[in-house]
């Protein structure tokens, strides 16, 4: 994957209350240290040496010191109650995504002066950082041993990095929506309260950019790696050219265009006049764009490739952006899926898009033309579609979406794709989500989502469920169990 996401680097600030021993901070954080080195990546944490007493002046000391080290992320680690003012000041001056860890008590025979109550002390922290409006990531249980913290720490790294990516992304869109896709049409100003950027561009400035790209020298390199992408697959190798000459188009307008910011992702148009004027479908350049960490979405879903960044950060692979499309016929169910897993016949549905996932995600690619496309316009036009069923193993569904008054929402399901041959076209998987008719009805269908979802392919829920909430996303939806209605389930229902 290309270089389109951070890589974090958490200082790691010990605090101390100048009532209690500022030595059972030190001790703390040095096991603390030696507990994260021995289990996970030394890269990702750097040592603050200055152990930080009730002083604001020591405050502004490890803030300068953190960043002289190139930390884009801080943790602050209560090794005993802590000074709550300085502590949260530490979160409220600090350029980039915070967290809180408390260290537990080490023994009971050393319940006086080696007791540091932090378990107490975190209740200040919350209460200090509510009363300054300060966000930071508080683990669900954030008082541990070193080990326990340690691990804590691990687990807000990709969280970090969906923050940070976020703070300097552009999302490069191009062309209004096709007709009758108003369901990807969203205010952009929430991506500004995010942090994020936005250019949008005329179809007809991406067709003059792919003009002036005729005869690029690059072309016939790019071809060869598309042919050893797809091997066998290469059914449309007359197509090759020009895809080739609109991938480096794209590439080259990421680099002239992305001004300031460290990372793109790219909202797309692929129909209806694509296809006649550039005389191919963008599917495959698409996949692959998205293969090397740049999240390419279809439809100009603007919140679908945003959603695609942050899958992509926090899961660090390819991820892919798909229609929640159609429901499992019953005999596929009857035959292949009733009784080997434990998922009923609502429970399932496929995920679909036209070609734009990538190779590496799918158990076998054939190139060949957009099936759907070609039902109103010449076959030819609308050859350049990836096509194949998704890879079965777990998933993660979800999407960050903005309301038509701007308020943010998102949803998070996690399942699996059943190795079940889809007997379909397109990038196609069978998905299996415990709840799923529930979680279609009164989430997506009540919560006004698009079709379009994001899939990270693993479980994620937890770490993109701490991303969205420190993002100040309220409306959070999920697969709920029977046993938890929906505000808006009939309960009468059967």
């Amino acid at each position: 994957m290309m270089n389109n996401t951070p890589k974090v680097k958490i200082g790691i600030v010990a605090v101390s209350r100048d009532c209690f021993p500022e030595s059972l901070s030190v001790s703390r954080r040095e096991a603390l240290i030696a507990a994260y080195k021995a289990k996970y990546d030394e890269s990702e944490i750097y040592e603050c040496p200055i152990c930080i007493v009730e002083s604001e002046i020591h405050m502004v000391q490890a803030l300068e010191d953190i960043k002289n080290a190139g930390c884009n992320a801080l943790c602050v680690y209560l090794g005993n109650f802590g000074p709550e003012i300085s502590e949260t000041l530490l979160a409220k001056h600090f350029d980039g995504p915070a967290m809180f860890v408390a260290a537990a008590e080490e023994s009971g025979n050393n319940l006086c002066q080696g007791r540091g109550d932090a378990y107490c002390g975190m209740l200040n922290a919350s209460y200090n950082l509510r009363l300054r409006n300060i966000k930071a990531y508080i683990p669900e249980y954030p008082v541990g041993t070193a080990e326990e913290c340690a691990d804590m720490i691990n687990e807000f790294v990709p969280i970090a990095k969906a923050l940070i990516g976020l703070k300097k992304l552009k999302i490069i869109s191009f062309g209004p929506r096709p007709l009758n896709f108003m369901a990807c049409n969203a205010p952009i100003k929430p991506l500004f309260d995010l942090g994020v950027e936005i250019e949008e561009n005329s179809e007809l400035d991406l067709f003059e950019a792919y003009k002036l790209h005729d005869g690029d020298e690059r072309i016939p390199d790019v071809v060869k790696d598309m042919e050893a992408e797809l091997g066998d697959g290469n059914n449309k190798p007359e197509i090759l050219p020009k895809l080739a000459q609109y991938e480096l188009t794209l590439l080259d307008w990421i680099e002239a265009h992305k001004g300031y910011r460290e990372y793109v992702a790219i909202a797309g148009k692929c129909w209806p006049a694509f296809q006649t004027q550039f005389g191919f479908v963008p599917c495959y350049v698409n996949s692959r764009l998205t293969s090397r960490g740049i999240p390419v979405s279809c439809e100009v879903d603007i919140y679908g490739t945003l959603s695609e960044f942050i899958g992509t950060c926090v899961s660090d692979d390819i991820v892919t952006l798909l229609d929640i499309n159609n429901t499992v016929p019953c005999d596929i169910y009857e035959e292949d899926i009733k009784g080997k897993y434990d998922y009923t016949l609502k429970d399932t549905f496929m995920g679909f898009h036209c070609g734009n996932t990538s190779s590496k995600k799918l158990t076998s690619c054939s190139m060949k033309y957009q099936m759907i496309m070609a039902r109103s316009l010449p076959e030819e036009v609308t050859q350049g579609t990836l096509e194949g069923d998704i890879v079965p193993g777990d998933i993660t569904f979800f999407r960050l979406q903005s309301t038509s008054d701007g308020e943010l929402r998102a949803y998070i399901a996690q399942g699996e794709v059943l190795p079940v041959a889809t007997r379909s076209f397109g990038a196609i998987g069978i998905f299996a989500i415990p709840e799923m008719g529930r979680f279609y009805r009164h989430v997506l269908i009540e919560g006004n989502f698009p079709h379009h979802g994001a899939v990270a392919f693993g479980h994620f829920g937890k770490a993109i469920y701490e991303v969205f909430k420190y993002l100040g996303v309220e409306s959070i939806g999920y697969n709920q169990p029977k046993c938890l209605p929906y505000p808006s389930e009939n309960p009468f229902a059967k």
